[in-house]
């Protein structure tokens, strides 16, 4: 007896949330709703701002060529040699990668066969080795993709990440209860919607890899969901006197310690991912990063608490309950 309770204690002053916490997530439902409602209509207003989401080639079609030049040039200058290519007027410029100046992706609206990319591509070298030199380059990556092929991917990859929120909600719904499923899709709408936001503000564009990220995003989040109304419901068939509220607040602050140390050992992954990964896997990285940490955020007050709105109003719906009283 003595040395479980001894092991007991050990368990205990390794807990990173002392197992007596009773934080009030369920009072501070308010102030998370307006800043949830103020980062959703932000990111909304910041795509709508910038005439909607900028798509990658992936989605798009076009050509897209990778250039380093061996001292640090402008994107003005980058774009002003395009404008002297034949089949280079619209492209667009930006930098990549951690050498500023030095390394910029060109993206050129048009597209064709093999042959034509070879063109293109002899035509940008000729052009690039007047006006920069022969030793002054190096084309490092070029991508072609169709039309027809970027508008297939666009619809599969929006396809995906609606398939993937329906397939959440059917689960949660049989798994649970219809009201767990709704608050976990909405709180995974919300991580979606803050995370496109993040990637325009920073200036990325939506491609597959993207895509993937965000359907990571989503399972991550609502697996972080599942512990806390798996843990709702045990709670409810233990704790049948106390109202909802008292049993979310107890439920979350049961699962802080698995929360923290869950996505604390996630983010350092995609921390390291963001800083030593390379430009190629940077925006990627940089999803994962916004989505993992917002997807901790609305699990705890977005998907919990909306259980309580969910009560609150089917309670209106059914009315004041009816007084007793001794007939005259």
């Amino acid at each position: 007896m003595e040395s479980i309770k001894q092991n007991t204690q050990k368990t205990r002053f390794f807990e990173i949330i002392p197992h007596n916490t009773n934080i009030d997530f369920v009072g501070m439902i308010k102030p998370a709703f307006f800043v949830s409602l103020a980062l959703v209509l932000l990111s909304i207003g910041i795509i709508v701002m910038q005439g909607g989401p900028r798509y990658g080639i992936d989605f798009v079609g076009g050509t897209l060529v990778q250039v380093r030049f061996n001292s640090p040039a402008t994107p003005d200058q980058v774009r002003s040699a395009m404008a002297q290519v034949d089949g280079g007027d619209g492209a667009s410029v930006q930098r990549f990668g951690d050498e500023e100046g030095r390394e910029f992706l060109i993206n050129i609206p048009s597209s064709g066969s093999a042959d034509s990319l070879e063109k293109l591509i002899e035509s940008i070298s000729s052009k690039f080795e007047e006006i920069f030199g022969a030793d002054g380059f190096e084309v490092r990556r070029t991508e072609m993709v169709g039309p027809k092929v970027g508008k297939e991917l666009r619809e599969k990859g929006m396809l995906a990440v609606l398939l993937s929120l329906g397939g959440m909600l059917i689960y949660i719904w049989f798994r649970f209860e219809l009201r767990f499923g709704i608050g976990a899709i909405i709180a995974l709408a919300h991580d979606v919607a803050i995370t496109l936001g993040a990637l325009a503000v920073s200036g990325a564009a939506i491609d597959l890899p993207i895509i993937a990220a965000l359907l990571t995003v989503v399972g991550y989040s609502v697996n972080d969901t599942i512990i806390v109304c798996d843990r709702i419901r045990e709670n409810r068939r233990l704790m049948t006197r106390q109202p909802l509220a008292e049993i979310i607040n107890v439920s979350i602050n049961q699962t802080m310690s698995r929360t923290i140390l869950t996505s604390g050992t996630t983010l350092i992954a995609v921390v390291a991912l963001y800083i030593v990964g390379g430009a190629v896997i940077h925006d990627f990285a940089f999803a994962l990063l916004v989505g993992f940490t917002i997807g901790t955020y609305s699990s705890i007050y977005i998907a919990s608490p909306l259980l309580i709105l969910w009560e609150n109003l089917a309670a209106r719906r059914k009315g004041p309950a009816p007084q007793k009283g001794r007939a005259a």
